[in-house]
């Protein structure tokens, strides 16, 4: 099996190298085939110079202005080498080490997803308002339980994601919006109980801006 896994980056100078780091080490030691692209979505901080010393395994694009993290992700894909894509964050907050098992579920599934519903989560305060109306409201949409609407560690097959491009926000709504597109028009969605840890470096989201961007 042959992955892409896809980190879109903006202004990420102090997490970007450890989580590059962590994923080939993984990734190595379960002997799995992959490439990396990072999409540098318009940084104004180093993260530009930490990437050129980044791995051989490491393929970089760029965006000249910061364009969204949805924007990045159909970058990444549109530019994936491989039908297995893997989409994690660059801020460390995601457990990267559970990419093998979530990528041995794909078989059977169109998409795995990391659902931020195990022992240690650390979801910042602020954010947990937007995210449990988001989630109340995607339920009700669907009549499914969603454990984790918008999750940024998840798998996915490249056709299935490009097929519904055209419809996916540029904001980070992407990963809401996809999960959608999947669940109501029947395809297999598998999640995962993962950890999520507190971020290195500053926090892109808007909690109020980006759930008015979802609905």
């Amino acid at each position: 099996m042959h992955i892409s896994i896809i980190i879109p980056v903006y202004n990420e100078e102090k997490s970007i190298a450890s989580v590059l780091m962590e994923i080939e080490d993984v990734m190595n030691r379960n002997r799995l085939s992959y490439e990396i692209i990072v999409i540098n979505d318009g940084s104004t901080d180093k993260t530009v110079q930490v990437l050129k010393s980044s791995g051989s395994n490491v393929k970089v694009f760029s965006h000249r202005v910061n364009r969204g993290y949805g924007a990045s992700l159909k970058t990444g894909i549109c530019n994936a080498q491989h039908e297995i894509v893997v989409i994690t964050d660059a801020d460390g907050t995601y457990p990267n080490e559970r990419i093998p098992e979530l990528v041995s579920y794909i078989k059977d599934y169109d998409m795995v997803v990391g659902a931020r519903t195990g022992v240690s989560v650390k979801i910042p305060l602020i954010r947990k308002p937007a995210k449990w109306l988001i989630n109340r409201l995607a339920n009700y949409l669907t009549g499914v339980r969603i454990p984790d609407l918008n999750s940024g560690l998840r798998v996915m097959k490249k056709a299935i994601a490009n097929k519904f491009a055209r419809l996916l926000p540029d904001q980070f709504s992407y990963t809401a919006t996809i999960t959608l597109a999947m669940l109501t028009n029947g395809y297999q969605v598998k999640y995962i109980p993962v950890d999520y840890h507190a971020r290195i470096g500053q926090s892109k989201i808007k909690p109020i801006r980006d759930t008015l961007n979802f609905i």
